[in-house]
């Protein structure tokens, strides 16, 4: 799938009458690269560095990329693969400090945006066309990312288990990932009256306003995979990765802590068993 799903913020509020809300009924989410669509109306109005556009949910990159670094213990020369890497934002901030970086995205507007941005900054980083369920990497790295709901949280709840051996087996034995997802609890507890969360497959259903650079507007629905601490954890264990940290984190400010109910993402950083 893409990546780089636009964030929810700190800046919701608490819903009202959430248990009415999460009651309602909720459209499916679709199969396929249903994201595809939100990104190529979008655009160059998430994140265009060559023009100089940073969006409110990109802004935080290099704080988000200054954390992981130290997280996964990187240093110039060694390979990183950002999964879902949407325009490159995280890839060709880590270009910057040295890292040999590979991004993949399954937008074709965003890898045009990332391979664009990489030439203008005159980096190395490559970006490839492709879908996270059909990664075929067999430990070819060093380090992987995949952050903002960008490999599968936007899955609707469909191939997790899948999606995440394959990031576990991208990464040499011993090597480590970086994987975010949005939490449960906090989607649960600041759940917004027109928004619905099917408690059995934590799949939280929204309808948008998105406006592109062109100052357009539309309404797109976008669904995210919600999860707890826990299932992050089953997940790496199943994907045979041990955990070494899970923080709960906002966006553009990463930190090194336990997850709580205020913040909205998780982030796993695991590593592969030898």
């Amino acid at each position: 799938m893409t990546g780089d799903l636009v964030p929810r913020g700190p800046g919701r509020g608490p819903g009202v009458d959430s248990p009415v809300a999460a009651a309602r009924a909720a459209p499916t989410p679709p199969d396929g690269l249903w994201f595809n669509e939100v990104a190529a109306f979008l655009g160059p109005a998430y994140w265009a560095p060559a023009t100089g556009r940073v969006s409110a949910f990109t802004a935080g990159t290099d704080q988000e990329v200054g954390f992981l670094t130290e997280a996964l213990a990187l240093h110039p020369g060694q390979s990183v693969l950002d999964v879902g890497c949407g325009p490159g934002r995280h890839a060709l901030a880590l270009a910057g400090r040295g890292l040999d970086v590979t991004g993949i995205d399954a937008s074709p507007e965003f890898v045009t945006l990332a391979r664009d941005a990489a030439a203008a900054r005159g980096l190395p980083a490559r970006f490839l066309l492709r879908d996270v369920r059909d990664l075929a990497f067999d430990a070819e790295f060093d380090a992987l990312l995949c952050l903002c709901q960008g490999g599968f949280g936007l899955l609707g709840g469909r191939d997790d288990v899948t999606v995440f051996r394959q990031l576990v087996r991208a990464v040499r034995p011993g090597g480590l990932l970086a994987v975010s997802a949005f939490s449960v609890l906090f989607a649960a507890r600041f759940l917004e009256p027109d928004e619905t969360l099917d408690p059995a497959t934590g799949v939280l259903h929204e309808r948008t306003t998105l406006r592109n650079d062109r100052g357009e507007q539309r309404v797109a629905d976008l669904w995210t995979t919600c999860f707890t601490a826990r299932e992050l954890e089953l997940l790496a264990a199943l994907a045979g990765a041990d955990v070494v940290a899970l923080h709960g984190v906002t966006p553009g400010r990463y930190r090194a802590a336990p997850p709580d109910l205020d913040q909205p993402e998780l982030l796993l950083v695991a590593r592969r068993r030898g």
